[in-house]
């Protein structure tokens, strides 16, 4: 059986200068781009995925990869998670500081070690024994993240980067990368990497994605939450804005967003900041990008 291709990426939930809202909308349209030529030439929802996430990785308007936020000591420390719902197997880690594509080398935990989630200078050595090059921390450090880190700002310009997409085989993948938040203790984690928490996928249902403030998602394992609605009868969209609802009345001001792909291919976002950057590829194949939420769908979508 052929599935029709779908794909839903975020850049991050949060507050941010409108006038950076046109170049992250340029950018989203890329990293679109990309995991959907993927998908369009037979090639995996992992690949999707991880190809989408590299882009905006590479990006520094986005806070993953290059142009991450730095902890207080002026380091900039990452995590990632990949999940591939169809094998139930995943690959994260945490605290990574001298690779480019924190989403490659989560990919290549979960494809290559028996253990799937690494931290901190064991991330890195692992790294390099997988074959990735390990780069200089600084280089991974934009001209506007080391402003915002002498001026002691805590208010970084974005948030955590994700993708979900189903390939024309029927199979899931979930991407998200971090870099935390601004003047973040050294050696913390948040939600990201976490599975449940910054990504959840079941084969049976779907996957979704989080993003916005780490500890809240983790307290509510928000994405299991959105893939669990999805079981109780739920709407993609009705599971994401469930979701943020409960997070709310949880943990009010919760600050979280949520994106959502079910196996029928619906898809959903939600979120209780003031941006959501998403974008998505409608059912005509074509990109859509907003960067304050909200999934504008035909009947049939």
């Amino acid at each position: 059986m052929t599935f029709l291709p779908r794909l839903i990426i975020h850049g991050g939930a949060w507050d941010w200068e409108d006038a950076l809202d046109a170049p992250k909308t340029e950018s989203l349209h890329k990293a679109l781009s990309i995991g959907w030529n993927a998908l369009q030439a037979g090639r995996s929802a992992l690949q999707a995925v991880e190809k989408a996430v590299n882009w905006l990785e590479d990006d520094p308007l986005f806070d993953a990869g290059t142009g991450s936020h730095l902890n207080v000591n002026g380091v900039v420390e990452m995590d990632a998670l990949l999940i591939d719902a169809e094998s139930n197997q995943f690959g994260a880690v945490g605290a990574v500081t001298r690779v480019r594509h924190p989403i490659t080398l989560a990919r290549k935990i979960m494809t290559n070690t028996k253990q799937h989630f690494i931290v901190g200078a064991g991330a890195d050595e692992m790294a390099s024994k997988l074959g990735m090059r390990l780069i200089p921390n600084i280089a991974l450090v934009s001209e506007s993240e080391q402003r915002y880190f002498l001026e002691g700002r805590t208010d970084g310009a974005s948030d955590t980067v994700g993708a979900i997409a189903i390939d024309k085989d029927g199979h899931l993948a979930v991407a998200c990368s971090t870099g935390g938040t601004p003047l973040k203790p050294a050696g913390r984690i948040g939600d990201t990497p976490i599975f449940g928490a910054g990504g959840y996928a079941d084969k049976a249902y779907g996957g979704a994605a989080a993003t916005g403030r780490g500890e809240h998602a983790m307290r509510l394992m928000l994405s299991r939450y959105v893939v669990d609605a999805i079981q109780a009868g739920k709407t993609a969209n009705e599971a994401a804005q469930d979701a943020i609802q409960h997070a709310e009345t949880r943990i009010p001001h919760s600050m979280l967003g949520t994106i959502v792909i079910d196996t029928q291919g619906n898809i959903g976002a939600a979120h209780s900041t003031p941006k959501l950057a998403c974008g998505w590829i409608d059912t005509d194949g074509n990109p859509q990008v907003t960067m304050r939420g909200g999934i504008v769908q035909k009947a049939t979508e």
